[in-house]
């Protein structure tokens, strides 16, 4: 089997290392910082500023929801070994996949509806979840 990494990772792969370098690093000590307020404050966990500022650079980016398969909500969907070199380079950072929306246990969740669930289940519960959504109360 060819392990190679393909031209298309290979391009990821350096959009990810860029995008580190720009906006995931040089936050590692806010996100540490907005983290420990909100623990003071008694809200340990809510969402951090950065993060969430951070989200919509990644999706402008073309680095969104890179976990998802093919299929016809992600025509240039990646493989499993596609995606696992990514998975190492967000994973140098513990709450990056987050920023990528490519954190368990929503990439479990939705990779379930995308394969098992109605259009309509999807419609309703999936894409709230690829946008980093919570989805609609029942």
């Amino acid at each position: 089997m060819n392990f190679d990494y393909s031209p298309k990772v290979q391009q990821l792969q350096e959009r990810l290392l860029a995008f580190f370098d720009q906006h995931i690093y040089p936050n590692e000590k806010r996100y540490h910082e907005e983290v420990e307020a909100n623990r003071q404050a008694g809200n340990a966990w809510v969402p951090t500023r950065v993060i969430e500022e951070l989200k919509p650079k990644a999706r402008a980016a073309g680095l969104w929801n890179l976990f998802l398969p093919r299929s016809p909500r992600a025509p240039e969907g990646l493989s499993n070994l596609e995606y696992a070199p990514l998975c190492e380079i967000m994973g140098r950072v513990h709450w990056a996949p987050e920023v990528f929306n490519c954190s368990a246990p929503d990439t479990g969740n939705m990779e379930t509806l995308e394969r098992y669930a109605t259009e309509s289940l999807k419609d309703r519960w999936l894409e709230p979840l690829l946008r980093a959504r919570s989805a609609p109360p029942s």
